[in-house]
């Protein structure tokens, strides 16, 4: 049964139709299938979803990227990786189900695949915790980013989470020491990481594990600070105002790739990445094929440094400076006094050598 959302009543409603024409010996009356009626409404669904998807506000791209027909990291990691070997635990205090991490091959190359998985239905959503980790989960990546950055081998994260687990057991175990330890874990790596959003992007749960050489979204995915909802009840003390805070957050992949926030958009089919799980199989893969071919040339200094230097840059306006591309160099500004004491610093210590020697003379006479 397909699932639809609040603004897609329209195509509901063509699809039903559709499916009962297609089908017509369900149907009193009908012996025989009515090809020109069926071509007439197929044409008229792919407008509807080419004039809504081609005009979705904040909210609604919100509400495609929490889609629960929407493909998850489970999806991504079965159908792109070969020999994916599954690890567990963080060798600390447990497991986490919610994020699923290991060791694959892509196209022939070996690379560490971590997906934040939400689950399919009621079970694996209990089970995956509806894709929102706890510390042990991101203290199990970060053993195994370490482990990949010391055997050179590319990292790719799928992200997919309203957040990180809020549980009191997980604030006792260190949830904030956690995100915060995988962002500088990220940041130091030396290998080639990708990050490619694909449906929620929530609050540090997802910039824990985004802190990456590229980070890519899906048309349709979001990725923000906080959820439309919880910035809505803090500012405005009303929920109901999520469009507002959607509109304002500019957590959408469009307002997103503008802002130099991320690095790239990949396209989905229209009406969603649900309506074709082939197509966006295929755009993810050769978006993935050409970010690792990016690095391939580059040292394990100039990937670090080639990172560094991208989220420097965030944010920064270039008129007060003459090159962005120089970022990882920068250094303190040092006043003309400090300057001019470094540059006299040998002839002052030989002054105060010689005001030694001398007030010692004087003494010993």
């Amino acid at each position: 049964m397909k699932n639809y959302l609040s603004f897609e009543t329209d195509i509901k409603d063509l699809e039903l139709e559709l499916d009962k024409l297609k089908d017509p010996y369900n149907q009193s009356g009908l012996s025989e299938v009515d090809t020109q009626k069926i071509s007439q409404i197929q044409k008229e669904l792919d407008n509807k979803l080419e004039t809504i998807y081609s005009n979705l506000d904040p909210w609604q791209t919100t509400l495609v990227a929490r889609h629960e027909d929407r493909p998850k990291s489970k999806f991504f990691i079965e159908n792109l990786f070969e020999d994916f070997v599954s690890l567990s635990g963080d060798r600390h205090y447990g497991e986490d189900k919610s994020v699923l991490c290991g060791f694959a091959k892509f196209n022939n190359q070996s690379v560490l695949v971590i997906g934040q998985e939400k689950g399919d239905d009621l079970d694996s959503r209990i089970k995956r915790n509806f894709g929102m980790m706890r510390p042990e989960g991101y203290r199990k990546t970060i053993r195994l980013m370490n482990l990949a950055n010391k055997f050179n081998i590319p990292a790719i994260s799928f992200i997919d989470t309203p957040g990180a687990y809020p549980g009191v057991g997980a604030e006792e175990r260190g949830q904030a020491e956690a995100i915060a330890k995988s962002i500088e874990c990220s940041m130091k790596l030396k290998i080639p990481t990708l990050a490619i959003i694909i449906g929620e992007g929530g609050s540090g749960g997802a910039i824990a594990l985004a802190s990456s050489s590229k980070v890519i979204m899906l048309e349709n995915a979001i990725y923000s600070v906080i959820s439309p909802e919880g910035c809505a009840t803090i500012l405005w003390r009303d929920p109901k105002k999520m469009l507002d805070a959607a509109q304002a957050m500019k957590l959408s992949a469009k307002d997103l790739l503008e802002l130099e926030i991320i690095d790239e958009v990949v396209k989905e089919p229209v009406g969603g990445a649900h309506r074709d799980k082939d197509l966006i199989l295929k755009n993810v893969k050769e978006s993935i094929e050409k970010n690792l071919s990016y690095f391939k040339e580059m040292s394990r200094n100039e990937i670090f440094n080639d990172r560094k230097n991208k989220f420097l840059k965030v944010g920064r306006g270039k008129g007060f400076m003459t090159s962005v591309s120089t970022l990882s160099s920068l250094k303190p500004e040092k006043n003309t006094l400090y300057q001019f004491l470094e540059s006299k610093k040998k002839i002052f210590g030989l002054l105060f050598l010689l005001s030694v020697i001398f007030l010692s003379f004087y003494l010993l006479s």
